[in-house]
């Protein structure tokens, strides 16, 4: 068993404060994704688990055993960094093999572990050059190696696409996934990229200012964000925030006016709502581009012609901006008036704390 639990990890230095009792479990196999901004304590968490910063407070435990007190040597977790590391004088095979020769592992199982993770990775023609000679992506397929062959408990990747092209981060993401897939090893990921978080995690732990805003799946974290900031962070483009004029009971469910705008009814439910200070979210694709003059009204700024769909950039008239989808093939240009449908069952709405009030599921 690899399962991670953080019992209330804090970490500071000095006087400053990078994590506030942060707690969570991960089951064995998952693929945990850290997402966040930069300095929210990603990163930092996850060297504290690899034991490469100290606990402040709290315990870390893995596979049942409690491990912040213990060297980094001896937790049974593999880290893999965003600069690679590798020993520029040594061979690929050398550098996968280094670990286990510091361990006395016999040569025969070196060999065979290295052969192995290599024949996974595709990287078997690469074993006897020098990382001079290879490319980002290579190289990162090295580290990704010399982690897999201590056959670790839990695989630690701290933003390791970062430093790739854009075409080779999305073949190695893919990579990533495939290889999770086979070993089905505990794999914590960090990155501030919100689209490698959706299309790599079991589960998704978006931190903000110190501290986890929610843990969820990728599309428990995408389509009912616990908090304002989660809906902003995650997904492309951004949320639309509109501000909420007034807030009707209809029938159990929460009706919503914007300034200057017909209603717009929800399945929020009205119970519980705060009379005042909402604002009203809702996602691009719920917000299509009326054709029969219904729905709410904006002048369009921006068109984004996108292939599959348009992203439309509409203002408001109190000034709000807010993007709607059309179709692949849209005519809409710049100046234009349009009428916008939204979707109230996709909505949502935030009081002024940036708690989020969802649709009964």
């Amino acid at each position: 068993m690899s399962e991670i639990v953080l019992k209330q990890v804090s970490k500071s230095f000095g006087v400053v404060n990078v994590l506030d009792k942060v707690s969570m479990h991960i089951e064995s196999g998952e693929f945990i994704v850290f997402l966040g901004p930069s300095g929210c304590g990603k990163s930092t968490l996850l060297r504290m688990i690899a034991g490469l910063e100290e606990v402040t407070e709290g315990e870390i435990h893995l596979g049942g055993r409690r491990v912040d007190q213990l060297p980094p040597s001896e937790r049974g977790v593999a880290m893999v960094f965003q600069n690679y590391a590798l020993y520029p004088h040594m061979t690929v095979r050398d550098n996968m093999s280094f670990g286990l020769q510091n361990i006395g592992t016999p040569k025969a199982e070196i060999t065979q572990r290295v052969d192995d993770a290599a024949r996974m990775l595709e990287i078997e023609h690469l074993l006897d050059r020098k990382p001079a000679q290879l490319s980002g992506g290579q190289r990162q397929r090295v580290a990704i190696g010399r982690a897999i062959v201590r056959d670790p408990k839990a695989f630690l990747l701290d933003e390791p696409l970062s430093n790739l092209d854009a075409g080779l981060r999305v073949r190695t993401r893919l990579e990533l996934a495939q290889l999770h897939h086979r070993i089905k090893a505990t794999m914590i990921f960090v990155t501030h990229d919100q689209t490698e978080a959706m299309t790599l995690a079991t589960r998704i732990v978006v931190m903000n200012n110190r501290q986890i805003e929610q843990i969820g799946t990728p599309m428990e974290v995408y389509a009912r964000p616990a908090t304002r900031f989660v809906a902003s962070f995650v997904g492309s483009p951004a949320m639309n925030f509109v501000p909420v004029a007034a807030v009707a009971d209809m029938g159990g469910k929460a009706s919503f006016t914007f300034a200057g705008q017909p209603p717009v009814q929800t399945a929020v439910p009205f119970a519980g709502l705060p009379a005042t200070g909402l604002t009203f979210g809702i996602r691009a694709e719920a917000a299509r581009i009326s054709q029969d003059g219904t729905g709410i009204q904006g002048v369009v700024d921006v068109v984004e012609r996108l292939g599959e769909r348009t992203l439309v950039y509409t203002r408001l008239p109190d000034g709000t901006t807010l993007v709607a989808e059309d179709k692949g093939v849209s005519l809409i240009q710049p100046g234009e008036t349009v009428h916008i449908a939204l979707d109230g069952h996709a909505a949502m709405v935030f009081d002024d704390s940036g708690k989020a009030y969802h649709a009964v599921a």
